[in-house]
């Protein structure tokens, strides 16, 4: 018997935290990911890819309660559009309310590579404004609560793109009236096969996940 045959998913596969360096993407899209998502930070001014937190001045990161090594990666966000190959999306979320966020990823989008399908989501819709409408980028904001939640379904449907969401605050019916106000609904976290296609026929469109490999399995 052969291979068995990869059926389709409707919807794009998301491979979480995989856009921290030039490897990491490489086996994200060799394990089949549309798209590569990468926090980014403005930290003393520099735009810095990295999952870990600081600890204030000092050089150490942490995460979920321990101290990451000394040499953690954290690469500057041009070297990361550089490394994301084309035909692969790009997924920058944001982090923190600094106003000058928003103008820096915009300098550093637009001195990277042309042509590249590049998304920003966050928390802090005020910074997504900003962006909103900018030549190359698409906007979509985050909900993780149920207040969040409801801001996304009373608020405006011209000022993003789409929205990524929390799987536990998603029904069939909330889906449903996401899509009616943006065209791309993508969700987190998303574990296996299954649930991506539960999801896929509640209307989501993108699934963010750990586990990329398993999505196309």
């Amino acid at each position: 018997m052969g291979a068995p045959t990869e059926v389709s998913l409707s919807g794009a596969v998301i491979a979480h935290r995989a856009a921290n360096g030039a490897a990491d993407i490489a086996r994200a899209v060799a394990a089949g990911a549309d798209v590569v998502e990468a926090d980014v930070h403005l930290f003393r001014g520099r735009l810095e890819v990295r999952h870990g937190k600081t600890l204030g001045p000092l050089p150490r990161l942490w995460e979920k309660w321990y101290l990451l090594e000394r040499d953690a990666p954290r690469p500057p966000l041009w070297e990361i559009l550089a490394a994301v190959p084309g035909g692969t999306g790009l997924l920058l979320d944001l982090k923190g309310p600094d106003p000058r966020l928003a103008d820096a990823v915009l300098r550093a989008v637009a001195a990277g590579p042309a042509g590249r399908d590049i998304r920003v989501c966050g928390r802090w819709w005020r910074t997504l404004r900003h962006l909103h409408g900018a030549p190359g980028i698409q906007t979509m904001r985050s909900a993780g609560s149920r207040a969040q939640l409801r801001l996304l379904l009373r608020g405006r449907a011209d000022v993003s793109d789409g929205v990524s969401v929390h799987r536990d605050l998603l029904t069939p019916s909330v889906v449903a009236r996401l899509r009616e106000r943006v065209s791309d609904v993508w969700t987190w976290p998303v574990p296996n096969r299954a649930a991506a296609e539960q999801l896929a026929a509640w209307g989501v469109t993108g699934f963010i996940t750990d586990e990329p490999a398993r999505l196309r399995a």
